[in-house]
Formats: C-alpha cells, sequence, structure tokens
C-alpha cells in the first residue's frame, strides 16, 4: 500500500490498494453466498465450475423442498387439534420465504452483479482521502449491521437445531430403555419412524443441515440490502462535501465551476441510479421477507404463550431467540429506507446551505436542479407496495401484536 499524506486535500491514488478497500464492503456476502451457489460473479464461470455451482443449487433446493413437503405431510396427515396446525404454520412458512428467497437471488444475479461493480467502481475511482475515509466509515457500518444481524440468526440457530435437542431427548414408549433425539421440526412416520436408529440420526442430519441452508440465506439477504443501502448513503455523503467545495474548489476537483458543477450533477446521478438498481433488485427480496416475517412474528410469539412453562425453558427461550431475530430482519430492511430517503433529503439542505449566492449569473440555478432532484428521490419499498421506513416497522409490530390478539381469543 502506498504511502500517503493525510491533510484534507490530498488527492489519492488507490489503484493498486481498492480492492483492500472493496473487501470491507462486500468480503462478508461473498463468503456467505459463494458455498451456497448465489454469488454472481461464480455463477457466471464457465467449465466445470458452472456444473459445481448447479449441483450446489440443486442441494439447496432439494434440502429446502424435502423439509417443506415433510412438514407439510406431517401437518395433514398426522396433526389432529387446532393448536397442532397452527404449530406447522411457522416452519411451513420458514420453509416457503426460504426457497422464494434463494431462487430470488439466482434471479436477480445479474442486478446484483451490477450492484457490486458498482461499489467496485467507486473505490476504484476515490480522488480524495477525506472521501474514502467516509465510504470505509459507511463501510464499517454496514458491517456492523451484518454482524448484529448474524448474531441474532446464530443464536436462534444454535437454541434450536443444538441446545434444544440435546436437552429435550425423547424416550421411547415402546422401548423405554430406549432414548431418541428431539427433531427441531416434525417428521411424519409415513416416511420414516424416527424413533428408531440411524432413522433419528439420518433425519436430524438433513433438518441440521436444512437449517444452515435457511439461517445462511436469510443473513444473506438482510446483509446484501444494507450493503448495498448503507453504501449509496456513503457515497451521498461523499456529494455533500464535494458541494461544500463547490464554491472554492478543492485539489482534487476541476479548476473552474463549470467542471465542479458538472462533476457534482453526474455524481448525484449516478448514485440515484444505482440506489434505483437497489431498488429493483431487492424490492422483491424485501416484499418476500417483510409480508413472511410479520406473519411469523404473529404465530412465534403465539408459541411462546402456549408453551411457556418455568420448569422447561430451552424452547420458550429457542422461540424467543426467533422472535428476534425476525423482528430484527424486518426493523434491518425498515431502517436501511429510512437512512437511505435522510440522506437523499439532506443532500438538497446541503445544496441551499452552501455559500451559493456567490456563484455567478445562472450557475446558482444547478443548486436548484439538484434540490429537486432531493425531493423526488428514491425510496426503498417491498415490492413496490409499501415504503420502508421507521413508521413501517412500527405499523408491522403493532399488527403483528393485533393478530396475536385475536389468535389467542378465538383458540
Amino acid at each position: 500500500m502506498k504511502k500517503e499524506q493525510r491533510t484534507n486535500d490530498t488527492p489519492v491514488k488507490t489503484e493498486d490498494d481498492y480492492e483492500t478497500y472493496l473487501d470491507l464492503s462486500i468480503k462478508f456476502n461473498r463468503w456467505l453466498l459463494k458455498p451456497f451457489g448465489v454469488w454472481p460473479s461464480a455463477r457466471k464461470s464457465t467449465g466445470i465450475s458452472k456444473y459445481f455451482i448447479w449441483l450446489i443449487n440443486l442441494l439447496c433446493y432439494s434440502l429446502m423442498g424435502f423439509e417443506f413437503i415433510a412438514c407439510g405431510m406431517y401437518a395433514v396427515l398426522e396433526v389432529e387439534d387446532t393448536y397442532g396446525h397452527i404449530r406447522m404454520i411457522g416452519p411451513l412458512l420458514f420453509f416457503a420465504i426460504s426457497l422464494v428467497k434463494y431462487y430470488l437471488l439466482t434471479f436477480h444475479e445479474d442486478g446484483i452483479l451490477e450492484c457490486i461493480e458498482h461499489i467496485k467502481w467507486d473505490w476504484k475511482n476515490v480522488k480524495c482521502i477525506d472521501d474514502r475515509n467516509v465510504m470505509v466509515t459507511y463501510a464499517y457500518y454496514g458491517r456492523r449491521l451484518t454482524t448484529i444481524c448474524t448474531f441474532f440468526m446464530c443464536s436462534s440457530f444454535v437454541f434450536f437445531y443444538v441446545i434444544s435437542p440435546i436437552n429435550t431427548r425423547n424416550v421411547s414408549k415402546i422401548d423405554g430403555n430406549r432414548s431418541y433425539i428431539q427433531l427441531p421440526f416434525p417428521f411424519p412416520k409415513t416416511i420414516a419412524d424416527i424413533r428408531y436408529s440411524p432413522s433419528n440420526e439420518i433425519v436430524f442430519t438433513f433438518q441440521f443441515l436444512t437449517g444452515i441452508v435457511l439461517h445462511a440465506i436469510t443473513i444473506a439477504t438482510c446483509s446484501m440490502a444494507a450493503i448495498f443501502a448503507v453504501h449509496g448513503c456513503g457515497q451521498m455523503e461523499v456529494l455533500k462535501s464535494w458541494l461544500q467545495h463547490l464554491v472554492d474548489g478543492r485539489a482534487d476537483m476541476s479548476e473552474t465551476v463549470d467542471g465542479r458543477i458538472a462533476s457534482i450533477v453526474s455524481q448525484h446521478v449516478r448514485i440515484l441510479n444505482f440506489l434505483a438498481l437497489t431498488e429493483k433488485t431487492m424490492q422483491q427480496i424485501a416484499f418476500v421477507e417483510f409480508s413472511g416475517c410479520s406473519v411469523i412474528l404473529c404465530v412465534i410469539g403465539y408459541y411462546i404463550l402456549m408453551e411457556w412453562d418455568p420448569n422447561e425453558l430451552t424452547i420458550a427461550i429457542a422461540y424467543t431467540a426467533f422472535l428476534l431475530s425476525f423482528i430484527f430482519n424486518i426493523f434491518i430492511f425498515c431502517y436501511i429506507g429510512e437512512i437511505v430517503a435522510e440522506h437523499c433529503r439532506k443532500v438538497g439542505e446541503e445544496s441551499y446551505t452552501i455559500e451559493w449566492y456567490r456563484l455567478n449569473g445562472n450557475k446558482k440555478l444547478c443548486c436548484v436542479l439538484i434540490i429537486a432532484m432531493s425531493n423526488s428521490s428514491v425510496k426503498l419499498t417491498a415490492g413496490n407496495m409499501v415504503e420502508l421506513s421507521i413508521n413501517t416497522f412500527s405499523d408491522v409490530v403493532k399488527t403483528a401484536v393485533a393478530f396475536l390478539n385475536v389468535l389467542r381469543a378465538t383458540t
């Protein structure tokens, strides 16, 4: 890495080290998506690696599909009481939305790859140390959001797939001396009797692997949306810095006012295009996550109330971990929608607060254009139907609690 003089206006060359900074933004997503065959650049490969990725896709679809079918058969063939059917809504819905999100990740691979290339171009072409420091700050911010999301999802995975089965070992009614592992999800007897070995161990292994895929997909979709949105916010912050130097200029900027205006407008259009691409790529995934998690919040809350036992807290704690993870997933999508809209508005405010009155002639009108574009900025939505914001998050939580009360009253 080249040695740099750290002054406010010192230009910086990043051709040699931009990949190091690029990893701050996308490395975690690459680690997470590549093993499951949905990292877009890997899917563009040819030869043997292409068929290997297809094999991984087939394996992931098979695990999720088999578990969905097995739980569906159990709900139809073996469940007789009302609570038993309600208890199957959560797993079936979780499998369904994970299958759809996995498909959408592959379906939108071109859009995801274009967003990644956009981020790569931004890191490669940053010219000022201050601008790069702003981008680094927002890259770390995106990684913190990803880390928190990973923590909640991994906690729910450990409680539900490891701690709960270990602490809850059932004893066979046929053979009182024989115990077997309590499976995370029910399994129909028409396929296999899980009270006996090795069926118990085999099915538990399949469900454990399926759980890894399900949780990885959930983490990947939330972290990818967060990384893209936070990068756009960082670019807006860089644009605000350019606006502050519009009148007097900066070492890395054009020597003429017209040149600086052209660069600012071009950068603003580029950022809005990136946010529009992010919205187009992630809106269907956000809608599936948003609608599915809203229902899951209601049913998991119902499970906690029905199965709460002070003497046996393992299951309740596992459900609570799931509840917190889904709440945070919805919060992530709503929060990034809020900060994107806020940063777009702040660009318009910054355009007004600079010393635009020092510009000569019609050059002042450029600020009017930027303010107008900021007021009609891109907003992130779920399926182009629900605007993602903090108010939306509060509405979702209120709706889930309301349906929970209705569910309790009717059952």
